[in-house]
């Protein structure tokens, strides 16, 4: 049995019928972090990990909206999210990257729409390594579907790792009356020294 969300966590292609549309460097960069079984991505070493890989990732997370701004917590490496929802305008391109970038939203009927960029130029959108550089924008839809499903569009615009935008749409579980639980990935930590052989 094939579950569409947990194979987007490793591959986020992987419900697409060609797969994601790779520049060649990036198609060759993906396929290299694979070969070394993805040992340098950043949840691998609690670091913060791309959206799209948070969207996938099984730990929950709490959005909390208040007037003008939605942040949601990760349990994940205890990650922290700005949506600003005031009409501000996105950061040019001076702008310090973020593991996140920089969001702005605003609702469409039932729909939160989500725009983003200003990214680092080494994010992992999954956990096989698909690239995602400084140039890449993303477009979320976020939808609630009903009591207990959430459905996010995701749509990334990055010229320079793909040869056309592409869309993805994840399935989130809604667990109403539930808790974060703290979450420090750093703490009695002993698995990085056998990332390098050392």
């Amino acid at each position: 049995m094939r579950i569409p969300g947990l194979l987007q966590f490793f591959d986020i292609g992987s419900t697409l019928k060609d797969g994601l549309p790779f520049q060649p460097w990036a198609a060759d960069l993906r396929s290299r972090r694979v070969a070394e079984n993805n040992k340098d991505n950043p949840d691998a070493h609690c670091l913060p990990i791309g959206l799209v890989q948070l969207h996938t990732h099984p730990e929950p997370r709490k959005m909390i909206q208040a007037p003008g701004l939605i942040v949601i917590l990760y349990e994940a490496n205890a990650g922290i999210r700005q949506i600003f929802t005031d009409g501000r305008p996105l950061p040019g391109e001076d702008a310090d990257p973020w593991w996140f970038g920089y969001s702005t939203g605003k609702w469409d009927g039932d729909t939160l729409v989500v725009q983003s960029s200003g990214f680092r130029d080494d994010v992992w959108l999954d956990v096989e390594g698909s690239p995602l550089t400084e140039a890449g924008k993303m477009t979320e839809r976020f939808r609630r579907v009903n009591y207990g499903k959430m459905e996010i569009e995701i749509t990334v615009d990055d010229p320079r790792a793909y040869t056309k935008p592409w869309t993805v749409k994840v399935n989130q579980r809604l667990m109403l009356d539930t808790e974060l639980i703290e979450f420090v990935c750093q703490e009695n930590e002993k698995d990085a020294v056998h990332f390098t052989g050392k």
